[in-house]
């Protein structure tokens, strides 16, 4: 007799779905800005070029979120960010999508009640625990 793997619904489809914490999110975030501002730092100098931590946050949320649902913050803080509609990868084209939207504020800080701000909605993405 073999058993099945469990496999929880999409997040979509799960009534029972529960988002990731702020905190843990927050948390993420933060490691995720010091490893950019500390990259940058190698081309560019953060305090004159501003642009330069900003342009490696969304490509580092572009390359770790596209391909492994992660990024070095969210691993340590144990949460991901996933296709709303399926559980998958959200993919290159649409990780870069949500970086460059996270990257102006705003929409991030328009959230709906499965905490997923406006960046999150129109990438198609959410961000959930991560299992363990």
């Amino acid at each position: 007799m073999t058993s099945q793997p469990h496999t929880s619904p999409p997040p979509a489809a799960d009534p029972d779905f529960v988002p990731a914490d702020l905190g843990r999110r927050f948390g993420a975030l933060v490691v995720d800005w010091i490893l950019c501002l500390l990259a940058s730092g190698l081309f560019a100098s953060p305090a004159r070029d501003a642009w330069a931590p900003v342009l490696v946050l969304v490509l580092l949320y572009c390359v770790f979120l596209g391909l492994f649902a992660q990024t070095p913050g969210m691993y340590l803080t144990r949460i991901r960010c996933v296709d709303w509609s399926d559980g998958g990868r959200i993919g290159l084209p649409r990780a870069l999508l949500r970086g460059v939207l996270l990257a102006l504020v705003v929409p991030a800080l328009l959230m709906d009640q499965h905490r997923r701000g406006l960046h999150d909605r129109l990438a198609g993405s959410v961000v959930t625990p991560a299992p363990r």
